[in-house]
């Protein structure tokens, strides 16, 4: 079965408002602290966003292209990355729905992308 829309799992460094646009706009977001990950290390962080069926959103470049490596070495597999460069929480919105509008949850599988 394949997945057209991009849900977004926001790891604690991201603002919960990113969350709350993203819903206005009709997008699913959970935030780590809606999932009650706060505090969880970003190998916890991916792996929760694995389970969900999400795509992880991040301005944590360094720790989360490691772990895509890892991941990729390793042969696992996880539902897409995204790399947000820290901006205010509307210019993310504007960024990122370049994305959501243009990409898949399908094609995402295994990506990292930046924004």
């Amino acid at each position: 079965m394949s997945n057209l829309f991009i849900e977004l799992y926001l790891d604690e460094d991201v603002s919960i408002l990113v969350a709350d646009l993203l819903w206005a706009r009709g997008f699913v977001a959970v935030t780590a602290r809606d999932a009650g990950h706060l505090s969880r290390n970003d190998e916890e962080q991916l792996a929760y966003a694995v389970r969900e069926n999400k795509i992880l959103l991040t301005h944590n470049r360094v720790d989360f292209e490691r772990l895509a490596q890892e991941y990729f070495a390793t042969e696992r597999s996880h539902n897409g990355i995204i790399i947000a460069v820290r901006n205010s929480p509307y210019e993310i919105i504007r960024r990122l729905l370049i994305v959501l509008n243009q990409v898949t949850a399908d094609e995402m599988k295994n990506q990292v992308r930046y924004i």
